[in-house]
């Protein structure tokens, strides 16, 4: 009865289609990277030295936490008895 028409598959063309370059390539800046490598490694030691100051200042914190523990139950013991 009523059938749709199917539209025509189109024909894709057998060889590839190359697009040609037509710019040239941009010149290298002039200035180069060497004055940041300072500032890179500058950026690295800070953080690594406040990286290790926050560990420090976490194992003592731990330290503390600790002592603060085993004398509570040192004064515990010493009431009961």
């Amino acid at each position: 009865m009523l059938r749709p028409k199917l539209p025509d598959v189109p024909t894709l063309p057998t060889t590839p289609v190359v697009a040609q370059q037509t710019h040239t390539p941009i010149p290298s800046a002039s200035r180069s990277l060497t004055p940041y490598v300072g500032v890179v490694a500058g950026v690295v030691v800070v953080g690594v030295v406040l990286t290790a100051l926050l560990a420090a200042v976490v194992i003592s914190a731990v330290s503390v936490a600790i002592a603060a523990v085993v004398l509570r139950s040192l004064v515990n013991g010493a009431n009961r008895r």
